[in-house]
């Protein structure tokens, strides 16, 4: 379960949105460059969870005190979703990704030598807009140098990487803190960023064959403002962003549960959080099957039922007194089978509704999860400081998908929501 980041900039509906292959001498990137520039934002979200309940000790403050580095982390990429695709349709993606990477590297300098929580809070921050820039940027490039066919298979493959880079981050991080402690985690991924950068500077070069102005903010916000109008982008951008505010609220307060109130390790919460992941790859693999076949309205319904069911059966097991890392986890396998059923598909009914706007909705999609996510985090947060076991989260992760049922209910279907 991860974070997702717009196919094509807002800025590229200047260039009237095209899939065809650029003309001209185009030299593609190689696919690990891909894959490693998107694989940095889910590696810094994830890997530094195992550590929040030690930085809360460490800092002396709460854990909801903690809790905003993940917030921010979370805001900061929402809104930068909304900022590379223009830049980089100016400036050429080239420049504006290695900005950000260096921005990333920089921060997670900073938060791993931050002295007090304030100075983690501002490095996190800038992890998250740094980080952001490979995630959007990768498949801008994609777009660039490939034609619609050969550009679903290759953003397949990097996608591969937000499903593996949050399955190993938390199994690294929590290990690096049992060994060494919490900072070391930042260290490994601003090593990993420098890697990045190099492999970058070297390996890539410029994709852009047209720079277009940047829009002015009166013809970006007339864009935003012709979605949400739409009752069918309002509906499935609500259905997405509830679902993923699930999946933040429980990286929120999963930590604190695990290590704290149950007395696990943060190597043994890395090990748990694998689950969830191996639960999300196999439905993001059946949606990937079934959902050309079975339509997408089906298949978001069907998500979030499977993930109700995991839900109720965490609360289920909360309210028996069962305070397990299984009691967590093992419903979590369900509720990420569930959102690995319906986010790609409710995604994909977003930027269905005007395609000629596929750039636009995809961006304010992906801020609406980001910021929605952000938001449950800090909900969850502030409910599970003096709980004492995992009730106050599993009943946040029912209320969200709740709200997910009742946004797909409040969407206008119809066949023409069909995957093509």
């Amino acid at each position: 379960m991860t974070l997702r980041s717009p196919d094509v900039s807002a800025g590229s509906l200047d260039r009237g949105g095209s899939d065809t292959t650029v003309a001209g001498p185009m030299r593609a990137p190689h696919i690990a460059l891909l894959v490693a520039v998107t694989a940095l934002g889910p590696l810094a979200l994830n890997l530094f969870m195992p550590s929040m309940p030690g930085i809360a000790d460490t800092f002396a403050v709460g854990y909801d005190t903690v809790q905003l580095s993940l917030t921010l982390y979370l805001v900061g990429f929402a809104a930068s979703q909304l900022v590379y695709g223009p830049l980089s349709d100016r400036f050429g993606r080239r420049p504006v990704l290695l900005s950000g990477l260096v921005l990333f590297v920089v921060s997670s300098l900073v938060c791993a030598v931050a002295s007090d929580i304030a100075w983690l809070i501002l490095g996190r921050l800038g992890q998250g807009v740094g980080s952001c820039a490979g995630m959007v940027l990768a498949r801008a490039i994609i777009r660039d140098v490939h034609g619609r066919e050969r550009s679903a298979s290759m953003i397949a493959y990097v996608t591969m990487a937000m499903v593996v880079a949050p399955m190993l981050a938390p199994v690294i991080g929590g290990h690096l803190d049992l060994w060494i402690g919490w900072w070391a985690g930042f260290v490994f991924v601003a090593a990993a960023g420098v890697v990045v950068v190099l492999f970058a500077y070297g390996g890539l070069h410029e994709t852009l064959a047209q720079p277009v102005a940047l829009p002015g903010l009166g013809r970006l916000l007339g864009l935003y403002r012709s979605l949400l109008v739409l009752p069918s982008f309002r509906g499935y951008t609500a259905q997405t962003a509830f679902t993923s505010a699930g999946f933040f609220g429980f990286l929120g307060g999963a930590p604190h549960v695990v290590i704290e109130i149950m007395g696990r390790t943060q190597a043994d919460y890395g090990l748990f959080f694998m689950l969830s992941a191996v639960g999300y790859m196999s439905g993001n693999f059946t949606a990937g099957r079934l959902s050309e076949r079975l339509g997408i309205d089906r298949m978001i319904i069907t998500g979030i039922a499977v993930s109700g069911v995991g839900t109720v059966i965490m609360v289920a097991l909360a309210w028996g007194g069962v305070v397990t890392a299984w009691a967590v986890f093992a419903p979590m396998v369900l509720f990420g089978f569930g959102n690995g059923l319906s986010l790609p598909n409710g995604l994909a009914g977003a930027i269905s509704v005007r395609p000629d706007l596929a750039g636009t909705a995809s961006g304010l999609s992906g801020c609406a999860q980001m910021a929605t996510g952000a938001l449950a985090s800090v909900v969850v947060g502030l409910l599970v400081a003096d709980a004492t076991s995992q009730l106050p989260l599993a009943l946040v992760m029912l209320a969200t998908t709740a709200l997910a049922a009742v946004a797909w209910v409040m969407t206008p279907h119809g066949a023409g929501n069909r995957v093509r």
